[in-house]
């Protein structure tokens, strides 16, 4: 037997974007059902490196970096090689810092350290335990009294007023059967991508069916079908990567290794560069892709290897080194042995890169920076030398359906769905053909915040 409830605004998934809108909404008077597909809450979110990307916040200016939100459009715009949607980068650009200041507010701790990384022009990574964020956002979401949470319950059809046609609510299956869930101000799909779903993997980006695929568990577009069921427009699905810097053998470590953006290169298994290694790490990982094996190799000398940082999950070299995921020599022969490559290749093309960097011109690739417009590029010089194993690895599918600014679900026409809103790995449009670091779990809290704001004024 079905059992109803009725409430103002219904979220489905509980990650950053699902509990940031649940709080916010809250705060903002609204009572709020929030349904979670697993048995516990973070999802995807939780998984994560843990980077937002924000500018002109109080740790860069106390770091001395100057940043701003005209910078951080331009960033985001190049990166998506203005394949993005201008308005929705507008959104978060115009929302970004008031969120990072709300998230500060409502117990989100910041490392004080920044890292300049995939697409960013100024360090502007702005570093969480993403977990913790989650729990802390859940608790006081909880806290309120107008949040309830239904954990092991899957959201399984949007729910249509015949003659209006504003979705009014959602029919789910919880532990004791089915549930439909009613609505006043709206339905909030945050429910993430759908990188366990092997069949629209394959359907959407067959090259990448030998890719690592780390993700929650629940991420099976589930949203995503119910939204297109109603006829929801969706974009960037060309455009789903990987992410460069796995280690293909190392089960533990979920996170990407990115030494290149210390000034490592990237070699494949002929001992050659192959890309620029300062672009972004999804196209990085598209090159990747294409080389012998699907697996090349960051080559570092002992400069590179002290210049990570332990508090940055992507750059803690130092660990992944005591957990021997790194290989090293005293000589790049003996490295290139290691690795099974041609040693005179690999002495090669170190000192053929290395030329550049004195020359101050890549001929090869056209690198000028560490990590797109940021940092002086670094010879490769002092023993003991080190490669890492590397693959592209999907942590997300980055594509979704089609939104405006205030995380309305437009159909193939453009038209409104009412009732119907998105936030998080849902949305489509910020990214456009590559990434910069921190804009998902960004655009996580960014458009959850600015979804609550549209539901309660709806």
């Amino acid at each position: 037997m079905s059992k109803n409830l009725e409430t103002q605004l219904v979220i489905a998934g509980g990650g950053l974007a699902g509990f940031t809108a649940a709080l916010s909404a809250a705060q903002a008077g609204l009572n709020v059902v929030l349904l979670e597909k697993q048995p516990e809450t973070g999802g995807s979110s939780a998984m994560s490196g843990g980077c937002l990307a924000f500018a002109g916040t109080d740790i860069q200016q106390k770091e001395g970096v100057e940043d701003s939100p005209e910078l951080l459009f331009k960033d985001l715009r190049e990166v998506g090689q203005f394949e993005n949607d201008e308005a929705l980068v507008k959104a978060y650009v115009n929302e970004q810092l008031a969120t990072y200041y709300w998230l500060r507010d409502n117990g989100a701790v910041f490392s004080p350290m920044l890292e300049a990384a995939s697409g960013q022009s100024v360090p502007r990574a702005h570093t969480v335990d993403p977990a913790d964020t989650v729990r802390q956002l859940a608790a006081r979401a909880k806290a309120t009294g107008k949040v309830q949470v239904l954990l092991s319950t899957r959201a399984t059809a949007l729910v249509r007023d015949p003659v209006s046609r504003r979705v009014t609510g959602i029919t789910a299956e919880g532990p004791d059967g089915e549930i439909t869930v009613s609505a006043t101000h709206g339905v909030l799909l945050a429910s993430g991508g759908f990188c366990r779903n092997k069949e629209l993997v394959h359907r959407f980006v067959p090259q990448y069916d030998e890719a690592i695929f780390i993700g929650g568990d629940g991420n099976e577009g589930d949203g995503l079908r119910m939204a297109w069921a109603l006829g929801a427009d969706f974009r960037d699905v060309a455009y789903i990567k990987g992410t460069y810097g796995k280690h293909p053998t190392d089960e533990t470590n979920h996170h990407s290794c990115m030494a290149v953006y210390k000034g490592a290169i990237a070699v494949n298994q002929n001992g050659k560069r192959y890309v620029n290694e300062s672009i972004s790490y999804k196209l990085l990982g598209d090159a990747c892709m294409v080389q012998p094996y699907s697996t090349t190799y960051q080559i570092l000398d002992q400069d590179i290897m002290k210049s990570g940082d332990n508090r940055i999950r992507i750059m803690d070299f130092e660990r992944r080194l005591e957990e021997g995921l790194f290989i090293q020599a005293d000589t790049l022969e003996a490295l290139a042995a290691q690795l099974e490559i041609d040693p005179a290749a690999l002495v090669e093309t170190v000192a053929r890169y290395n030329s550049f960097v004195e020359a101050g011109h890549d001929e090869d690739f056209g690198r000028e920076h560490l990590v797109h417009h940021h940092g002086a590029l670094r010879r490769i010089e002092r023993a003991p030398f080190y490669a890492y194993p590397s693959t592209a690895v999907v942590f997300g599918t980055y594509c979704g359906v089609c939104v405006n600014t205030q995380m309305q679900v437009l159909d193939v026409f453009g038209n409104v769905i009412e009732g119907l809103l998105a936030a998080g790995e849902m949305v489509g449009g910020l990214h456009g053909a590559a990434y910069m670091t921190g804009s998902a779990l960004g655009k996580a809290a960014i458009f959850g915040r600015i979804a609550a704001r549209t539901a309660t004024a709806g």
